[in-house]
């Protein structure tokens, strides 16, 4: 069976980063998963990410235990299922942090920073930590579903990052260091043009890592961007994928349809859903999700500007015309035989099927698309049997 070896490091180096988190030696900043990450490292801040926190709910099926403990608080069960889940473990003062990686408890913030290029929800959800927490709450508010990214915008959000610099002085002890800042920004820059060429590798046949991978091979360039663990995982990923691709090994040998797959990953399901897929003889070969972290904008020389123009940029706060545009491309990039629009129950800024594109997108490029109901964490909006016989279908249709 086909595996991909670097999942040891991972481990080594997921482990290394939360058991960094809870020594207690710097201070804790909280920031959202697309958000200026680069800026906090540039105050010694050790940084958190709570949507990871979300993801390891709904990977490990803990969520529907923590969702109905935030509904009863008054959080709407139709609201963003990380949020629900994230605060409902919260107040049941548990976490799977605590059995998987060995932490006393989450990480105190100090500080908390969120960015709305990706929801409004961000806003509620740090904002109730905030108060829980009694730390400032600092916010990134970038215009949204962008056509055109205008040198306003960028002066706009650069502006906005540029006013995070007293408080996190003030919280961190630390003086602003613009140079600190500029390495930090190269480093995650590298980062992602490595994790960027990891998930080009699926342009080859066989395809030597799966959608289905990448989004557990992808937590370095969430929680360690900026760092040097970040390129070092890359590199040694990278290299094994294309010493698999030297030797003809993939994870279908060869498979008979390539699926492109939009919106959010259902997270509880990723091993079944992979395997389904590989029965079928199907390579699910790239993602909108996890192509949302490959930031091509960094710009070290210009640090403030392309930082907000990276974080503005991404595909999930752009209009439905550049987005389809975008998908477009990984289509004709990729070889792409059918796309997957995945409608979350829970994540509506990250469904993308609800205007139309997918008809859109099968009238432009003849491409055949379906749409499938779920959701990342919260498994009662996911019947299994009902996907398995659509994706079999649909598949059957194509080949």
């Amino acid at each position: 069976m086909y595996k991909i070896k670097t999942i040891s490091l991972l481990k080594e180096t997921m482990q290394n980063y939360f058991s960094d988190l809870g020594n207690g030696e710097n201070k804790i900043a909280w920031c959202s998963s697309a958000g200026p990450s680069e800026l906090l490292r540039a105050f010694n801040f050790k940084v958190y990410f709570p949507e990871n926190h979300g993801a390891l709910l709904g990977a490990t099926r803990t969520a529907g235990d923590y969702i109905p403990v935030a509904t009863k608080l008054g959080y709407s069960s139709d609201i963003c299922s990380y949020l629900t889940a994230d605060i409902g473990a919260y107040l049941s003062k548990t976490s799977p942090l605590l059995t998987h990686y060995g932490l006393k408890e989450i990480p105190k913030p100090d500080v908390i920073v969120y960015n709305t290029n990706q929801c409004r929800e961000i806003q509620d959800w740090f904002s109730f930590y905030g108060n829980e927490f009694n730390c400032p709450v600092l916010g990134i508010q970038p215009p949204r579903y962008l056509t055109e990214i205008t040198k306003s915008d960028i002066e706009d959000v650069s502006n906005q990052f540029k006013n995070m610099v007293p408080t996190c002085e003030s919280v961190s002890g630390v003086t602003f260091d613009l140079d600190l800042f500029k390495e930090t920004l190269k480093l995650s820059k590298e980062a992602t043009l490595l994790w960027k060429e990891v998930l080009e590798t699926a342009k080859n046949s066989p395809v030597p890592i799966s959608f289905f991978d990448s989004t557990i091979h992808m937590g370095p360039i969430v929680i360690l961007r900026g760092t040097q663990q970040a390129i070092k995982y890359y590199e040694v990923l990278l290299n094994e994928l294309k010493d698999n691709i030297k030797n003809g090994r993939g994870i279908l040998e060869p498979e008979l349809c390539r699926i492109y797959w939009d919106g959010m990953p259902i997270w509880g399901k990723l091993k079944n859903l992979s395997n389904l897929f590989i029965k079928n003889k199907t390579a699910v070969v790239a993602s909108t999700y996890c192509n949302s972290w490959a930031f091509n904008d960094f710009d070290e020389n210009n640090p403030f500007e392309s930082t907000a123009l990276a974080y503005t940029n991404i595909f999930i706060n752009r209009s439905e015309s550049v987005k389809l545009d975008m998908i477009k491309s990984f289509v004709k990039d990729f070889r792409i035989d059918g796309v997957i629009f995945h409608e979350a129950k829970t994540c509506f800024n990250n469904s993308n099927s609800s205007f139309g594109m997918p008809l859109r997108l099968k009238k432009e490029t003849g491409v055949e698309t379906l749409v499938i109901e779920g959701d990342l964490c919260d498994l009662r909006f996911f019947s299994e049997g009902q996907t398995t016989t659509k994706i079999e279908t649909f598949i059957e249709q194509i080949i």
